[in-house]
C-alpha cells in the first residue's frame, strides 16, 4: 500500500511538470483571488471508531494560470478546520451500567494551513461566460493547533478510547485531493462554486505494529465558493 502511494504522487508529479512546462512556453491569462467554504470531515481508524462528519470552515487565496482555452494550473493557500467527531448511542453508559443513558460527545478539532497544486481542466457549459472545470492534484499540510469537545465525563464506553488520550503525533499531511464545479465570468471577475475531496495518504498517529492503530488517515470534502480577478499580462 506504501508502495501504491510513492507511485501515485510520482505520476502526478510528472503530471504537474508538464502541465508546467505548458504553462511557460504557451500564452496565457492569470488569475488571484480569494476562497472561502465549509469541510466536512473524518478519519479512517483501524480498529474502527463510529463517526459522523465534522463540521469546519475554510479560508484561502487562489492563484491560478490558464493557458488557451482548456488547460492550466492552479495553486492555492488554505486554512482549514478538519478533525472526526466520534458517533455514541444514547444507551452506551459505560463502566457503571446503572447510570441513566447519556448522550457522549467527543470530537477532534484540527486546525491546517494546506498547500494544494492542481492541474486545472475547463469546459463550456453554456455560452462564453459559464464553464464548467476539474481541479486535481497533490495536496501538502501542517497542523498548527488541535483541540477537542467531549462530555463523556470520565466514561469509557464499551469500544476503543485510546484515541482521546493522544494527541496527533504526525502534524504533516500529504494526500491527493480533487474535484469539481461551475464558473461564471462576470466583468468584475470569476465565481466559482467547487466540491472537492482529500484523501490523506499519511496518518495523524504512528501506525507501526506495536501501536494501538494500523490506520489514521483524514478524508475531507470541501463546499467552497472562490472569487477570481483575472490580471492582465
Amino acid at each position: 500500500m506504501k508502495h501504491n502511494r510513492y507511485i501515485i504522487l510520482f505520476l502526478l508529479g510528472i503530471s504537474c511538470l508538464t502541465n508546467a512546462q505548458i504553462v511557460i512556453t504557451t500564452p496565457y491569462e492569470y488569475s488571484v483571488g480569494v476562497s472561502a467554504g465549509a469541510t466536512f470531515s473524518s478519519v479512517t481508524f483501524s480498529p474502527r471508531i463510529p463517526q459522523n462528519k465534522l463540521t469546519g470552515a475554510t479560508l484561502g487565496l487562489t492563484s491560478r494560470v490558464n493557458t488557451g482555452k482548456t488547460f492550466g494550473l492552479q495553486l492555492e493557500l488554505n486554512f482549514a478546520q478538519q478533525g472526526w467527531d466520534e458517533k455514541y448511542e444514547p444507551d452506551e453508559v459505560g463502566e457503571n451500567v446503572t447510570e441513566m443513558p447519556i448522550n457522549y460527545v467527543y470530537s477532534r478539532n484540527m486546525n491546517y494551513i494546506q498547500l494544494p497544486f492542481y492541474t486545472h481542466v475547463q469546459f463550456q457549459l453554456s455560452g462564453e461566460n459559464v464553464k464548467g472545470f476539474i481541479n486535481a492534484g497533490p495536496q501538502i499540510g501542517y497542523m498548527i493547533s488541535e483541540s477537542t469537545h467531549e462530555n463523556l465525563k470520565g466514561a469509557k464506553p464499551g469500544r476503543v478510547n485510546i484515541q482521546h488520550e493522544l494527541a496527533v503525533q504526525k502534524k504533516f499531511e500529504w494526500g491527493i485531493s480533487g474535484g469539481g464545479g461551475v464558473e461564471i465570468h462576470t466583468g468584475i471577475g470569476f465565481f466559482s462554486l467547487e466540491g472537492r475531496y482529500l484523501y490523506a495518504l499519511g496518518d495523524i498517529y504512528n501506525t507501526r505494529s506495536e501501536d494501538p492503530f494500523s490506520k489514521a488517515s483524514g478524508q475531507t470534502i470541501t463546499v467552497k465558493l472562490t472569487y477570481l480577478i483575472p490580471v492582465k499580462k
